[in-house]
């Protein structure tokens, strides 16, 4: 077997944004769950809603080589997989010396939260547009506006669930925001709430959102097989 390809702390993350999901091979497709499970991956999924995919799945563990497989189990099944993202669980410069129970949480999340069935993702950049470079600010001052910008998020807890995962050079943004809430709408404020701060007002970048619900595969394959 090749050797396990994975970081030195945290874990890989994959999220798999599909089509066909009425012409798939479902049967499969709870089998790749089940095969990565006991492989240590966790597997989340998703009953899209919207044009841009109809099934998504977020798939966290050490080995990307396991991610890897359960991508290409998805694709064997007649899933079609038209877009995705790739991304790493850590610990933000801005949060270094955080306590262990937090690090951990943050490092090894164990997902999804049993009371928040609704889901939704996005990537976001940091600006470097010329008077507005987030990466020539000194250390001290990005620090000062991301603690106002996790305060505005703090007012959300027991209502939202934030996993935020680092993916600069490895994917097309800097980082992935993946959202559980008890509510749609829960989603909606935080997002729109957090926007407001300078953080995000004046140097941040957001690409596509993707939003669902958080199911059982053996449901969604009810529901959408």
């Amino acid at each position: 077997m090749t050797e396990p390809v994975q970081p030195s702390e945290g874990w890989g993350v994959l999220h798999l944004f599909c089509k066909g999901a009425n012409g798939a091979d479902w049967k499969a497709i709870e089998s790749a769950v089940a095969a990565a499970e006991a492989a240590d991956l966790q597997v989340i999924a998703v009953a899209m809603l919207g044009h841009k995919a109809e099934v998504g799945f977020m798939i966290l563990g050490p080995d990307w080589w396991k991610l890897r497989e359960f991508q290409a189990a998805v694709t064997a099944a007649r899933l079609d997989i038209v877009d995705s993202y790739v991304s790493l669980t850590e610990i933000s410069e801005y949060a270094a010396g955080v306590p262990e129970e937090m690090r951990n949480m943050r490092l090894y999340p164990e997902l999804p939260p049993d009371d928040k069935p609704a889901w939704c993702f996005y990537p976001m950049s940091k600006r470097r547009n010329p008077g507005q470079n987030w990466f020539t600010m000194p250390f001290d001052d990005r620090k000062e506006l991301m603690y106002g910008h996790g305060k505005s998020g703090r007012e959300f807890k027991g209502r939202i669930l934030q996993v935020i995962t680092g993916s600069t050079g490895i994917d097309d943004y800097e980082w992935g925001v993946t959202l559980f809430g008890q509510f749609p709408d829960d989603l909606k404020e935080v997002v729109y709430t957090m926007r407001f701060d300078e953080a995000s007002a004046e140097y941040a970048e957001f690409g596509p959102f993707y939003a669902g619900i958080v199911s059982p595969v053996g449901e969604l394959a009810s529901r959408l097989g």
